[in-house]
């Protein structure tokens, strides 16, 4: 029964920091800013015992349509796929 589980998963990866909270003393009047870029990448994906299915980049906002649409378009080929299906 465990080999027919399909596992959804997304995640967000830091492209030049680490996703924590840092504080910084800087001089009054001082201005911050970016020495490397920052920004981040959101991905969807699928897994179950037989392998990896689709990684999806997310670029738009997730809200539950957009999450619904990702689903849609991308689970049920990927257990096929994987031929769960």
């Amino acid at each position: 029964m465990r080999n027919k589980i399909l596992w959804s998963v997304e995640t967000k990866i830091e492209l030049f920091d680490l996703n924590a909270e840092r504080r910084i003393w800087r001089k009054p009047g001082t201005i911050p800013t970016v020495k490397h870029g920052g920004g981040n990448i959101l991905l969807w994906g699928c897994l179950l015992a037989a392998g990896t299915g689709r990684l999806v980049r997310i670029v738009t906002k997730m809200n539950g349509a957009k999450y619904r649409e990702i689903l849609d378009e991308n689970m049920l080929q990927s257990a096929q796929d994987l031929r769960l299906g």
